[in-house]
């Protein structure tokens, strides 16, 4: 049988690219070998802010479909919607959310927003422009985070603060960048959990336990536990599935406010919602990751695994997912449950 054309669409990175960008090409390689292994001739394509190279490439691959692994644009994720939206004006089919989803979900404020309007909640926070608003949340502990960027390129010493009122806030805002690039989101004290969805399926909740952390030292996922491999946070950051029968009301409840973070934003293919749960077991909504990374070693697949997927299986449901969408159909509804 004649192999079909694929094409994996990556930021293109250099040498000297901060280890979360470079990780990019570990997904590109492991997604290569899963697309071969089903029968695809795959080509790979970088993508930067010469667009139109990417655009010639494309045309000249022909390819069924996109694999998008577009992570950044010259390093930048407010870029991050050029890549679908490119796709979309060559009629190209492609893997994960559109170019819609990605923008608002990549922007952490507006994404709160609708996260509101949805009537789902998330950390009461504060912008650096004062007409937008929202309430003030009350004195405390609070984490000022980029707007674009995820926490890998965000957190510093600098980035924990107290506040006891809105200006004293606002005031530590313009401190850490004067362009208006962050906000301030209220920290919420107790467990942190990461939902993974494939193709509309809430796959095994995960918890990222925080293990022997001294009291005084804030439980969050910071570039240190995510890629510094010698630091104290990156070994006692522990990701784990064996939850309690105890939590199974709570499982239920992200799977079924992951669901409605699936509808609501109109994502399709893979995503990950992340959670804060506080002290009286309430959920809060962090961020939802469009396309989030696909390294073999890294938490997504850790939650495809333990439904019983091999990577190459998973890579195969997310294929699927987008050829079914590019014939206008789509995957057969499997609500909030896990896998079978």
């Amino acid at each position: 049988m004649k192999k079909k054309n694929a094409v994996i669409l990556h930021n293109q990175v250099g040498p000297d690219s901060p280890k979360d960008e470079l990780d990019v090409l570990v997904q590109v390689e492991a997604v290569r070998c899963s697309l071969a292994e089903l029968g695809y001739r795959v080509r790979v394509i970088p993508f930067s802010l010469d667009v139109g190279a990417a655009l010639r490439a494309l045309r000249r691959a022909e390819p069924l479909f996109v694999f998008n692994l577009v992570e950044t644009v010259a390093g930048d994720g407010r870029l991050i919607h050029l890549a679908p939206a490119l796709l979309d004006h060559l009629g190209l089919a492609y893997t994960g959310s559109g170019q819609e989803a990605i923008f608002v979900t990549s922007n952490k404020v507006l994404s709160k927003r609708l996260f509101r309007q949805a009537a789902i909640p998330t950390p009461p926070w504060l912008e650096a422009v004062p007409a937008h608003d929202a309430h003030w949340p009350g004195a405390g502990t609070f984490l000022l985070k980029s707007v674009w960027e995820h926490a890998s390129n965000w957190f510093g010493d600098d980035s924990v603060v107290r506040a006891g009122n809105a200006s004293e806030l606002r005031g530590q805002l313009e401190r850490k960048d004067r362009r208006g690039g962050f906000f301030a989101e209220r920290y919420v004290e107790g467990r942190e959990f990461n939902q993974a969805i494939l193709a509309g399926e809430c796959l095994p909740a995960a918890e990222m336990r925080f293990v022997d952390y001294p009291k005084d030292k804030l439980r969050i996922v910071d570039f240190r536990a995510k890629w510094e491999e010698d630091s104290f946070e990156y070994a006692h950051t522990q990701r784990g599935f064996d939850l309690p029968a105890a939590d199974r009301p709570l499982v239920d409840e992200l799977h079924a406010l992951s669901r409605r973070c699936w509808e609501s934003f109109g994502l399709a293919g893979y995503a990950r919602v992340d959670f804060r749960v506080d002290a009286e077991g309430r959920p809060w909504v962090l961020e939802i990751n469009t396309n989030p990374c696909l390294a073999p070693d890294g938490g997504f697949f850790a939650a495809a695994a333990r439904a019983g997927l091999s990577f190459t299986g998973m890579v195969e449901r997310i294929v699927e997912d987008c050829l079914k969408r590019r014939d206008g159909t789509r995957p057969q509804d499997g609500g909030a449950d896990e896998p079978r």
